[in-house]
């Protein structure tokens, strides 16, 4: 059979593209070699919520006589917290899998190869092959866990994401080699759970991506919350030893621990494709490389999502594939914006961005104005009893629109989506502040910060 799109990967990119071609009248095929959801649901962003969700409750009872009540004594079932974070993703993929039966996707389970601009070949899982051909191919395979030798990866004692959301105990201790997202991520959750965690990042600061005023901040509750940061420390050698994993600093520091957990990035799942022997042009490191309406060098095949020289993350991938297939078969012609995507970190407390810091406004060299606003000034976050952290909103000093928005503290990665529709739709602070907010919510942070950028805020 001949299809309209041929999608090659099921993760939120690949379903997502494959769901609106499907939506929009045309034939598709979807090829996944593990499980559809790709590694946001099954190894990534859904995973990792569900266990941030288990110490959040545990949280809860630890502060729990702050609110009135007095809890003797609880006990950590470890087991069931896993079991609940496996129940959370397998109805999730059970969504998925049945959304994609319900806009009669043709599912091929197995592992693809690109033998032409219409044509892909399909090892399945059983071991046949069969060769599908389509008149649009997306490539949407994604990322994984980068790994250096020097580390002593052994999917036991020195792990990576994939591996340390299947262990079966508590480590007593961890090392987190790396302090991006994933790292701080999981330094907070095994940090909760009782763990000496230790983080060891090879840049001057943790989170380096992040406006450096909140990550100062957020270093420092890392700390209190009796994390142990080493920045611009680099890993010379990991040994497994009878105590435990030792990593040799390149100063000669010592640093042992039960599991190491190594979060140096991701590297780009190319290989095994055939992309070299049909020509699609990879960059330096094996990425895709696409224009904003992602098209590679070879006409007919496009790709979106982890695998491309752009933003990784699944929510870009999700637009990227809608944009896509809307383009390829909805009539338009409309390119990629990348200055308004939201990046959301789910530490304790949640960090979230949008749009420019004031770091790169200043090497931008852009005149901006200011604001910012403490949760510690928000009834609502009194209320709730997570007062750290604050708002803070770059705008344009002549024409006050808003470039960017940077919130740490309770919910950030919910309340980020307003100031992602401000900057996408080109509002001013002005307009933001004058617009009403409902009190006592969080959302109202904003509102007080965009006052700020006049140094006009009520309640500070």
């Amino acid at each position: 059979m001949k299809y309209d799109l041929i999608v090659v990967g099921g993760g939120p990119g690949g379903y997502v593209a494959a769901i609106r071609a499907a939506q929009l009248g045309v034939k598709v095929a979807l090829v996944e070699k593990d499980a559809v959801g790709g590694t946001c649901l099954n190894r990534g962003c859904i995973p990792t919520k569900a266990l941030i969700a288990s110490t959040s409750v545990l949280d809860n009872i630890k502060h729990a006589a702050d609110f009135g009540f007095q809890v003797e004594s609880y006990k950590i079932d470890f087991e069931k917290i896993m079991d609940r974070k496996k129940s959370v993703v397998n109805q999730m993929l059970k969504g998925v899998s049945y959304l994609i039966k319900k806009n009669k996707i043709d599912l091929f389970e197995g592992t693809a190869k690109i033998l032409s601009k219409d044509q892909v070949e399909v090892m399945k899982n059983d071991g046949s092959l069969e060769k599908i051909e389509g008149n649009n191919i997306v490539l949407a395979t994604g990322s994984e866990p980068a790994l250096i030798g020097s580390l002593g990866y052994n999917g036991k004692t020195v792990i990576t994401s994939n591996e340390i959301l299947d262990i079966d105990a508590i480590p007593e201790s961890l090392l987190i080699i790396g302090g991006g997202v994933i790292g701080c991520e999981f330094a907070t959750i095994f940090a909760a759970l009782g763990s000496k965690v230790t983080i060891v990042e090879a840049m001057p600061s943790i989170l380096p991506m992040v406006d450096s005023e909140l990550t100062k901040r957020f270093t420092l509750l890392l700390k209190k919350r009796g994390v142990k940061v080493k920045t611009k420390a680099m890993i010379k050698a990991v040994t497994e030893g009878t105590d435990g994993v030792s990593a040799e600093l390149e100063n000669g520091d010592l640093l042992t621990a039960e599991k190491v957990l190594i979060s140096i990035g991701r590297t780009f799942n190319t290989k095994g494709l055939g992309l070299e022997d049909v020509g699609v042009e990879l960059g330096p490191k094996g990425e895709i490389l696409v224009n904003d309406y992602m098209e590679t060098n070879i006409p007919g095949i496009y790709a979106i999502g982890d695998v491309t020289n752009k933003v990784q993350l699944a929510h870009v991938a999700s637009a990227q594939g809608i944009l896509l297939v809307e383009n390829l078969f909805g009539g338009k012609k409309e390119k990629m914006d990348y200055s308004a995507v939201p990046s959301c970190i789910f530490t304790a407390p949640e960090i979230a961005t949008v749009g420019i810091s004031e770091d790169q406004a200043k090497e931008q060299g852009l005149a901006v104005n200011i604001g910012k606003f403490p949760f510690m000034a928000s009834g609502k976050a009194v209320c709730l009893g997570e007062t750290d952290g604050m708002v803070k909103i770059i705008a344009d000093i002549e024409t006050d629109k808003i470039l960017g928005a940077h919130i740490m503290g309770p919910h950030a990665t919910d309340l980020i989506a307003e100031a992602t529709l401000a900057i996408n739709n080109g509002l001013t602070s002005e307009q933001l502040a004058k617009t009403i907010h409902a009190h006592p919510t969080l959302a109202e942070t904003l509102m007080e910060a965009a006052e700020g950028v006049h140094g006009m805020s009520i309640h500070v």
